[in-house]
């Protein structure tokens, strides 16, 4: 991973990936307050992890368990799409373009 590597809700990496698949451009937009120049690369990214019960249990955590006893649980709230993938990213005063 490299400079420009960007974290964002799960789903965004797979997003990438099949926008690099079929050759059409990927820009993520992002407010300058959440660009941390001092991240040298997306493996620096502590990514938040949120609780199994958001998983395991219905209503967002709140309700019952719906999830069998014992069974393992990760639930990141974000992943990291490498620079590679993204075109360009655009915020409320410059575009960052990527190569």
């Amino acid at each position: 991973m490299n400079a420009g590597d960007t974290a964002n809700k799960i789903g965004t990496y797979n997003l990438a990936v099949c926008a690099k698949h079929h050759r059409i451009p990927f820009y993520v937009a992002s407010p300058l307050t959440s660009i941390d120049l001092s991240v040298k690369s997306g493996e620096e990214i502590v990514i938040e992890e949120r609780s199994p019960k958001e998983l395991m249990n219905s209503h967002g955590g709140l309700g019952e368990q719906i999830a069998a006893s014992g069974v393992s649980v990760w639930n990141p709230a974000f992943d990291v799409t490498p620079a590679s993938l993204i075109s360009g990213i655009f915020t409320e005063k410059v575009e960052f373009l990527i190569f």
